[in-house]
C-alpha cells in the first residue's frame, strides 16, 4: 500500500461529490441500518464479519498498524501496510491536508499552525472486505476469493503477482510483497479468527476504537455499533458492499 495524497479545498470536494449526494441520501433511507447505505442486511447462516471504527475514539497512536506488521510479517519498509492511520487537517480557509508518515507508525507532526486549524482527526484504514469486491472479480486465476465468513482473502499459492487486484481495489488496501512476489493484504487475522482469537489490531487498540463481529447476530458488538450510530462506509457510490463502517466520519475523508 503506497500512500500519496494531494491537497484539495473543501469547496472543490463538495462540488465533485455533489452529483452523488442525492443518491447516497436516498439509499441511506432504504438501509436497515441508520446511516449505512452500501451493504444490505446479510442473509444466510453462520458468521459474516463486519468491522467498525469509531473516529471519535481514535487517537492516532498507530498501535494497530504496528501490531499488524508484527503479527503478519508485513515488510518493515514504510511502503507496505495491511492497515494504517491517516491524519486529516481541515484549515480555516477550507484546505484539506492528509498525511500518514510510515502509516502513522512514526507518529504525526502537525505542520499547520494551530490558529489556522479548523478541525483535525485521525482515520484508520484497512481492507473493507467488500461483499462485491472488485479485487476478486478481476483475478485471472482465482487467487483472490471471499471466505464463507465474508472476508476477502488471497491464496498466495495460486497468486501469480499480476497486480490486477491491486489496481482494482478502490481503497488502496493491497500491495505486492517485495520478497514473495505475490499479493498481500489484510485478512482480519483470519489465522487467529479460526482459532477463536481476536485480530491483532483489535487487541492493540488502547481506546477500543476498532470493533468487529458477526453482522448476522443482532446482539453482536458490531451490529450494536452500526445500529446505535450514524455509520457510513467509504466511497458508497462504488457499490462494493463494503463492510468497514465508520462512526462520525467527515465528508472530507476519501
Amino acid at each position: 500500500m503506497g500512500i500519496k495524497k494531494e491537497n484539495v479545498t473543501r469547496r472543490d470536494f463538495l462540488v465533485k461529490s455533489g452529483t452523488i449526494a442525492g443518491g447516497v441520501f436516498f439509499a441511506s433511507l432504504l438501509s436497515p441500518f441508520k446511516g449505512v447505505y452500501a451493504t444490505k442486511e446479510p442473509e444466510g447462516d453462520g458468521v459474516w464479519y463486519g468491522i467498525g471504527i469509531d473516529i471519535e475514539k481514535c487517537i492516532g497512536c498507530a498501535s494497530c498498524a504496528r501490531a499488524c506488521k508484527n503479527e503478519n510479517d508485513v515488510p518493515k519498509e514504510p511502503f507496505f501496510f495491511r492497515n494504517w492511520v491517516e491524519q486529516y487537517t481541515i484549515t480555516n480557509n477550507e484546505e484539506i491536508k492528509v498525511i500518514s508518515p510510515n502509516g502513522g507508525i512514526d507518529g504525526f507532526t502537525q505542520t499547520v499552525p494551530e490558529k489556522d486549524i479548523y478541525k483535525t482527526f485521525f482515520v484508520p484504514k484497512m481492507c473493507n472486505h467488500c461483499e462485491k469486491s472488485p479485487c476478486t472479480q478481476v483475478c485471472p486465476v482465482g487467487a483472490s476469493f471471499e471466505s464463507p465468513e465474508g472476508l476477502a482473502l488471497v491464496d498466495q499459492n495460486y497468486c501469480i503477482g499480476c497486480g490486477y487486484c491491486v489496481q482494482a481495489c478502490p481503497y488502496g488496501c493491497r500491495y505486492i510483497h517485495p520478497d514473495k512476489g505475490v499479493v498481500d493484504k489484510c485478512t482480519l487475522c483470519y489465522h487467529r479468527l479460526t482459532k477463536g482469537l481476536d485480530p491483532a489490531c483489535m487487541l492493540a487498540c488502547p481506546t477500543r476504537a476498532r470493533i468487529y463481529g458477526n453482522l448476522r447476530d443482532k446482539d453482536s458488538e458490531i451490529s450494536k455499533f452500526i445500529r446505535d450510530n450514524n455509520c457510513v462506509v467509504l466511497k458508497p457510490q462504488l457499490n462494493t458492499g463494503a463492510k468497514l463502517y465508520y462512526n462520525s466520519l467527515n465528508q472530507e475523508v476519501r
